[in-house]
């Protein structure tokens, strides 16, 4: 596979929906696989039942002598393209990740896709990937988090979007409102943590610290836009760092439009190699693809993959 609009459309679909995901439901699961079946010669489906049984499943299916999958479609929020990605991790122009969002955020879908509906990109993969068609295969840059050696495909961050995933957990709302409701609470008692930023061996941000968002994807929960000027492909990883002069609870508001961009307390880099840092010795809050990293300790350093991931995308950008 190659990143171009003329490469050949998938033949076998490998999908994979998580029934625990945010807006999970058995009649979305069963329009993917019906539609893929009806354009692809192979449509398997496994839905997951423990944490890590993505990763694994989608590990055991591309290692078959016959019958691998050539399309892997992640059904959920980004807590299941996370485990997917892990799983596809060398199977870099073997088999491309497909996402269809039904979780809470979505951004890892929204950062190919944008706001176009799930059928509309699915049927672009399937009936309309060849040689001028609407989509196509891109190869993305993932991180490295070296401290667990998982792969980071849609971003990570450090401070206040971190906690706002523990209060998620118990907010009744559903979709992009409850990550919104909780980011905004969250917020409202957040204190910034001594931290420093380092981007291939220079210091760029040190002090008190209410987010550094390391990635990847430009959104996060389906609608903040935290580092506005990310490109997938480039070999890079961005970071930005919103430090003490910025009230948290101002946070969700600037990052809406990327208005946080012109702010003073605002830093924002590019690099290969990026250690986000806790100074006083404390366990850094963070989170990657939606998990919250209780492992971590004090730091936490990423580094860049470079065409890691092979995804399918628009041909016109979203």
């Amino acid at each position: 596979m190659a990143d171009s609009s003329d490469a050949a459309g998938p033949t076998r679909a490998l999908v994979i929906a998580n029934p625990a995901s945010g807006s999970h439901s058995p009649e979305l699961v069963r329009d993917v696989v019906e539609l893929c079946a009806a354009h692809l010669s192979r449509a398997e489906l496994h839905l997951t039942t423990a944490r890590g049984d993505a990763t694994a499943f989608v590990r055991r299916a591309l290692e078959r002598p016959e019958g691998a999958p050539d399309l892997v479609v992640a059904i959920g929020g980004d807590g299941t393209v996370r485990e997917v990605v892990q799983g596809l991790d060398g199977a870099a122009g073997r088999a491309a990740l497909q996402v269809v969002p039904g979780g809470t955020g979505n951004s890892g879908y929204k950062m190919l896709w944008g706001d176009r509906p799930w059928t509309e990109s699915l049927k672009a993969v399937l009936a309309d990937s060849g040689p001028g068609g609407s989509a196509r295969l891109r190869r993305l840059d993932l991180a490295r988090l070296a401290e667990t050696g998982n792969r980071v495909y849609l971003g990570a961050c450090s401070g206040v979007i971190a906690d706002a995933l523990i209060s998620a957990k118990d907010s009744p709302l559903r979709g992009r409102e409850r990550y919104a409701k909780a980011f905004a609470d969250s917020a409202k008692a957040y204190v910034p943590y001594p931290g420093r930023v380092v981007v291939d061996g220079r210091v760029v941000h040190e002090g008190p610290t209410v987010l550094a968002n390391v990635g990847g994807g430009r959104y996060r929960g389906g609608r903040f836009l935290v580092l506005p000027d990310s490109l997938l492909d480039d070999g890079l990883l961005d970071v930005c760092v919103i430090g003490g002069g910025v009230a948290a609870t101002e946070v969700p508001g600037l990052t809406l439009d990327a208005a946080h961009m012109a702010h003073p307390a605002t830093v924002y880099a590019r690099g290969r190699s990026i250690t986000v840092e806790r100074t006083d010795g404390e366990r850094l809050p963070l989170e990657h693809d939606g998990e919250y990293q209780y492992a971590i300790g004090a730091s936490a350093t990423f580094d860049v993959l470079p065409g890691a991931l092979t995804a399918w995308a628009p041909t016109d950008p979203a």
